[in-house]
């Protein structure tokens, strides 16, 4: 046969699977909230019993998987390789810059936080953020961050690909799902790889889409013990970017489900929603929660899952929203939260806010290694697509 020939099919044959995965795309608000309540009585009626949930469970964990085309990426399952620099102390803790290197020419970027007095064996948690320009920079994550470490937790504060620090990408490229969701494991992969990590006390929370990020790897990777995604399960919106909806992870020929149903996957590990009542997630209390407490209900663990309702907030990881998560995450992973000052609340005011330069991992001092990847196309062509 010509080569030309054997082009023009293969390209074609490549038409047709993209065209394909684009009509299994469930983006953005997919359905009303109407139509989302009687779907969540439908998922209901799918299955009765802890084994028929189960079925379920790894049909949807299957479809997240062969989605996002996670197997593309089990070649680059080595420890990963780390930069870490410029290490500060602070008022109970200390701040380091780090870059995780994903797969070979990337780099997850982010900083790393300690407490001042590790012990030999510590709780550590995963910290991505949600759509914002100043990323993993933001005083709220820096206060997240630095809080967690006081209590006794190695934290790892990373970038969304595409903002702050990681620039080799942008963030809209197609296969942003599977990279976000593989750098979140790399960065998990990391922190299991240190002997001063207690691999039986890993905890991952973010907001938004780095909400979206923590229930998509606790779907998927048991490794993560305690799940905290923040104002972004919700039974109607499948999260409105390529990064949360842009891959065919919520649905195929053989099945259909929501990001309730994979935020449930977390049972029976401790698992905190919280919502407000300007979003997405104004009904949890009412649809979305009570779909997930009949999962944990199955495990007889009805008292490891939360739901903290915020009906005057809005869409964020503010004040009210960090101290519902320090209480959650510092009881099931033993922290010790008397560590930060406490008078009618949590005080933050102990953290130093750093600014964005102090907290840069590539910069003259330290440039990024020879053969990192540059660009979309460049990234994706060494993945395969």
């Amino acid at each position: 046969m010509n080569y030309k020939w054997i082009t023009l099919i293969a390209m074609l044959q490549c038409m047709v699977i993209l065209e394909a995965q684009e009509a299994m795309l469930c983006q953005g608000a997919y359905w009303t909230e109407d139509e989302a309540n009687l779907k969540m009585k439908e998922f209901a009626n799918l299955w009765d019993d802890l084994e028929s949930w189960e079925e379920r469970s790894k049909m949807i964990r299957d479809g997240i998987a062969k989605g996002m085309q996670l197997a593309r990426m089990d070649q680059f399952s080595a420890v990963p390789g780390v930069i870490i620099h410029t290490r500060r102390e602070m008022d109970g803790y200390t701040v380091e810059n780090i870059a995780i290197e994903s797969f070979p020419g990337f780099w997850v970027t982010g900083n790393l936080y300690i407490p001042s007095a590790p012990r030999a064996q510590n709780p550590a948690i995963l910290c991505p953020h949600g759509h914002a320009t100043d990323a993993r920079f933001r005083t709220y994550v820096q206060l997240r961050a630095a809080t967690l470490a006081r209590m006794g937790a190695i934290v790892v504060a990373y970038d969304m690909v595409g903002y702050g620090e990681s620039n080799q990408v942008s963030h809209r490229m197609p296969a942003a799902l599977l990279l976000q969701t593989w750098n979140s494991k790399r960065v998990l992969d990391y922190l299991l790889s240190r002997s001063d990590v207690d691999p039986e006390r890993i905890g991952m929370t973010g907001e938004s889409g780095g909400g979206t990020q923590t229930f998509m790897l606790t779907a998927i990777d048991q490794r993560i013990r305690v799940s905290v995604p923040v104002v972004q399960v919700s039974a109607h919106f499948f999260g409105g970017c390529v990064c949360e909806s842009g891959m065919p992870v919520h649905r195929s020929e053989k099945h259909q489900t929501n990001n309730v149903e994979i935020a449930a996957l977390a049972a029976p590990r401790p698992l905190m929603l919280i919502s407000n009542g300007a979003d997405w997630t104004r009904n949890t209390p009412a649809i979305e929660f009570p779909y997930i407490q009949r999962v944990y209900a199955l495990y007889d663990a009805e008292h490891r899952v939360e739901n903290v309702h915020l009906p005057a907030e809005k869409h964020d990881y503010g004040y009210s929203k960090r101290v519902a998560a320090y209480n959650f995450l510092g009881y099931h992973l033993k922290l010790n939260v008397n560590a930060v000052p406490y008078e009618e609340g949590f005080m933050e005011d102990f953290v130093t806010v750093l600014e964005r330069d102090e907290l840069r991992v590539f910069n003259e001092q330290h440039p990024i290694p020879p053969g990192a990847l540059e660009g979309d196309d460049a990234v994706l062509e060494f993945l395969g697509f």
